[in-house]
């Protein structure tokens, strides 16, 4: 049986939220229809819409259900596009949900650094908006994740936000990986738009959402019906957003992550312990309980994700958004990392079903294998 260790790439579907699944699935009902049956279907989705709100600090009529953070990102980008920036500037960790989408808006696209820490450089912003009050720019459009999705480095998120507002610009934030790992106060983040996916923290696969600022528009994307307030057509998925609240009713609990957070210092322990040479990426800033990031220089990522599926652990090179390729890190490059620490970093996030035994057995699965191929790596 696979011990599965890589939660940031998707959560196994928690019980209540099977549930939830399997109750929408076998009722009936279209929730445009004002008959009973439709009036149902449409409690469940409010239902949803309610308590994924109420967990993220936004009103119920923010939300638009989208089929997932990709499609929620595009929407929020481009709703920033129409509502008249002219220039987007995205961080140089993004996911390619936000970085190549930005690329295709057909505005120019700049690249906002980051520090080593691995969190967004907040003087580089400083400066930036200082240039935009100067040479008169027109509203910006500027993009910011929450939390990384392969270190887990937590952003100044807030922090931008109450700048690029006050320059009068258009904030974006990518929260996929903070819903259920980590508090998201999306009133406080000052953004206009953030994106949510369901199975980052339990919920189904194909459904997520963009909470909107009761001020900022959403142009549709997708024509041919009235759905989400006229902002996304298509009858909803009931079935996921029915998963997907029942996922955020129960996901997060400060228990729950302080044993997560547990397993995951021990597990970096263990590690550091046995190979004192390793380098753990955001160890010393804020980052999300779950995640462990480490490079070990000689052992390619690829290699030691074949090695420790073999043995039985599921866990990941990186992002797992790129149809199954392993290719160095984008995102350790940005934080000045050298080209042997991004072509071996290792993502292990941990969840909702992790074990103590879970981990102690990966410690010994990764430490027996990287005993084997040390003496080959340092040829």
């Amino acid at each position: 049986m696979t011990v599965y260790l890589d939660h940031n790439a998707t959560a196994p579907v928690r019980p209540e939220a099977r549930d939830a699944v399997m109750a929408a699935l076998e009722a009936v009902g279209n929730p445009s229809s004002v008959h009973g049956p439709g009036r149902s279907a449409r409690a469940r989705i409010e239902t949803a819409r309610g308590v994924i709100a109420k967990k993220i600090c936004a009103r119920a009529e923010d939300l638009v259900f989208t089929s997932g953070g990709t499609e929620a990102n595009n929407l929020g980008l481009r709703a920033g596009i129409a509502a008249g920036a002219t220039r987007v500037i995205v961080s140089a960790i993004e996911h390619d949900a936000v970085g190549a989408a930005a690329q295709a808006l057909g505005v120019p696209c700049e690249i906002w650094p980051v520090l080593k820490t691995g969190q967004a450089d907040i003087d580089w912003l400083k400066d930036r908006l200082q240039r935009t009050e100067t040479e008169g720019e027109t509203p910006i459009l500027f993009a910011l994740m929450a939390a990384n999705n392969e270190t887990g480095v937590i952003q100044p998120y807030a922090e931008a936000g109450r700048m690029i507002r006050e320059a009068g610009h258009l904030y974006h934030i990518d929260a996929v990986q903070m819903l259920g790992k980590a508090g998201f106060d999306f009133a406080g983040s000052f953004a206009h738009f953030a994106a949510f996916s369901s199975h980052k923290l339990g919920g189904p696969q194909g459904v997520g959402a963009l909470a909107v600022a009761c001020e900022a528009g959403v142009a549709p994307q997708l024509i041919g019906g009235g759905q989400e307030k006229n902002r996304r057509a298509g009858t909803e998925n009931v079935a996921g957003i029915a998963g997907f609240g029942a996922a955020a009713a129960v996901a997060g609990g400060a228990e729950e992550l302080s044993q997560i957070r547990a397993l995951r210092d021990e597990l970096q322990a263990r590690l550091k312990a046995g190979a004192p040479e390793i380098t753990i990426w955001g160890e010393d800033t804020e980052r999300l309980d779950n995640t462990l990031c480490l490079s070990a220089p000689g052992w390619p990522s690829e290699i030691q994700v074949i090695a420790l599926d073999l043995n039985g652990f599921a866990v990941s090179a990186g992002s797992a958004c790129s149809s199954g390729k392993v290719r160095k890190s984008k995102v350790l490059e940005a934080m000045g990392a050298a080209s042997a620490d991004a072509e071996s970093a290792l993502r292990i996030s941990l969840g909702w079903t992790t074990t103590r035994d879970d981990i102690e057995a990966f410690a010994n699965a990764w430490l027996n294998e990287y005993a084997r191929l040390r003496p080959r790596a340092a040829v």
